[in-house]
């Protein structure tokens, strides 16, 4: 599979829920976003923005930093928010659930490192990293499988 590859420059935390609205909105169970970058790069936020604009019924959206995983019944169908920066290896993410949820809903997951080889192949990567501007982000997202390219049309063309 050919690997395709963006670079955006998101200039505000307005345009980052932005492009998480769009992204979100062509999301269905299996997709998997697999969220990188230092603290307070942005993956959080980033995650936030996309699970609201989901909600059937809009409520918190917290970190799952502490809980591992946060499951939320979205207009989608089900999308599970995992944090795995305080995981020691992948076997931790098979008892959570989450190479299941990989093939039953959308994910989200930060801190994907922690996956090694379970990372699913077809998952968009998402890295942010922060910039010397204050509220801005550039993200760098890479994809090997087709059905990526109709969500991310506007930014390849």
């Amino acid at each position: 599979m050919t690997s395709r590859r963006i670079v955006l420059t998101l200039p505000s935390p307005e345009a980052t829920c932005a492009l998480a609205h769009k992204l979100g909105a062509g999301l269905h169970p299996g997709d998997v976003l697999l969220l990188s970058g230092d603290i307070g790069a942005g993956k959080t936020h980033f995650a936030r923005c996309l699970i609201q604009s989901l909600l059937k019924v809009p409520e918190d959206v917290p970190s799952p930093t502490f809980t591992l995983v946060q499951v939320y019944d979205t207009c989608a169908g089900d999308l599970w928010h995992s944090d795995l920066y305080r995981i020691s290896g992948p076997d931790e993410s098979i008892e959570l659930g989450l190479t299941d949820a990989f093939e039953t809903a959308i994910c989200l997951v930060e801190w994907p490192d922690r996956l090694a080889e379970l990372a699913p192949e077809d998952a968009l990567h998402m890295a942010f990293e922060a910039a010397p501007e204050e509220d801005m982000r550039h993200l760098s997202i890479t994809w090997t499988a087709a059905r990526w390219d109709h969500l991310l049309a506007e930014h390849t063309a």
